[in-house]
């Protein structure tokens, strides 16, 4: 059994977008990567209509059990920042309108879920990435690549671990965001040095959050 998962990577001019299958094992496959992008002058109602639109084109076509969306973060650019949060809430509409579960992860639990390292730059992500779906080339641009990375962190926190107890469709629940990552093979009764990292960094962004 695997789990589909779309990650969604927000953005007003360029939203990421990428589309994974994980199966219990943790091995993932790509099934899709692209951008969805929208020219600034263009109002901002029509920006937001378009990135609706082809996310649920997305959506209906390669049918996703779930959703993974970065967390928005307050920035120093506030403009970037709203965009962020614009194209976001698009996003989590499109998945609620499919009654599709979502799941919010932060920057640094990507990384830290794909890299073993919360700080590490974006270029080690796009490596990673390309290494686990087992690429030639990093996904490009970068937009797809993060979304990607979303993607497989989501279903490996958790996710295939309840696609594989349940009998019927995988559970994706709330759940599953936020919860503990799943002990590697190699870590009998333990977490792995990637796994360590990744609950630090969840740990940290909760604290951040106010948890």
């Amino acid at each position: 059994m695997s789990l589909r998962v779309l990650g969604v990577d927000p953005g007003l001019t360029r939203c990421g977008v990428g589309v994974v299958d994980v199966t219990s094992t943790r091995k993932a496959t790509l099934v899709y990567f692209g951008v969805i992008r929208t020219p600034p002058e263009m109002a901002l109602e029509q920006r937001l209509l378009i990135i609706g639109e082809q996310l649920g084109a997305l959506i209906d076509q390669h049918a996703p059990h779930a959703v993974a969306l970065e967390r928005v973060f307050a920035q120093h650019n506030l403009r970037t920042v709203m965009g962020t949060a614009q194209a976001s809430g698009v996003a989590l509409h499109m998945a609620a309108s499919r009654g599709l579960a979502v799941g919010l992860h932060t920057p640094s639990e990507v990384k830290a879920a794909v890299t073993g390292y919360g700080s590490a730059e974006k270029a080690q992500v796009g490596t990673m990435v390309a290494k686990i779906l087992g690429l030639d080339e990093v996904p490009k641009p970068a937009d797809a690549a993060d979304a990607l990375a979303l993607a497989i962190c989501h279903a490996w926190r958790g996710g295939v671990a309840a696609a594989r107890a349940s009998t019927g469709t995988p559970s994706t629940g709330s759940g599953n965001v936020g919860g503990s990552p799943p002990t590697g093979s190699g870590a009998e009764g333990g977490l792995t040095p990637a796994q360590s990292a990744w609950r630090a960094a969840e740990s940290a962004a909760k604290r951040r959050l106010g948890a």
